[in-house]
């Protein structure tokens, strides 16, 4: 029987083989993926800011692309994963403000994926595949069995990467 569990805004959550992880509402935040390719092991962080050390509350480490991703990576690696076999995907980064001329400091989609995409290769995780930016939200599910992520959107329908 497999497990489904729910994955919070700011939040993340690592699971062992049969599990789905899911989270709801990706606007400008990003969705990222893990799955270690021998153990099944999955991890999926619903990150909202690029960076902790750019604000003052940052206390909740899971709220950030860059603190985040090292959480999500250490979390797996404690339920047996092997940093070596982990892939990464990601979803999400939406700009959801369309029409007016926005500052860089807007832009957060952008920057929330720039930020995952950074730590990622810092920690030579590859990317795999991603469904990015764009004016609309993502609905995520990722698997276990097969490390596939299910993308739904409204107007955009599902897809499968």
């Amino acid at each position: 029987m497999r497990s489904i569990i729910k994955v919070g805004m700011a939040d993340l959550r690592v699971a062992t083989d049969p599990a789905m992880l899911t989270t709801l509402g990706l606007g400008s935040c990003v969705g990222i993926a893990l799955f270690d390719t021998k153990t099944q092991i999955i991890g999926l962080a619903h990150v909202m800011l690029p960076y902790h050390n750019q604000v003052k509350n940052n206390s909740n480490i899971a709220k950030f692309a860059d603190s985040g991703t090292d959480s999500l990576l250490e979390e797996m690696i404690k339920l047996g994963a092997k940093k070596k076999n982990i892939i990464a995907k990601l979803a999400g980064g939406a700009q959801m403000f369309g029409g007016i001329q926005l500052s860089e400091i807007m832009r957060i989609g952008y920057r929330n994926t720039c930020a995952a995409k950074e730590k990622l290769i810092q920690l030579k995780i590859e990317i795999v595949a991603q469904d990015t930016g764009g004016n609309f939200g993502r609905t995520i599910e990722l698997y276990s069995e097969t490390g596939n992520l299910f993308i739904k959107t409204i107007g955009h329908g599902t897809k499968e990467i």
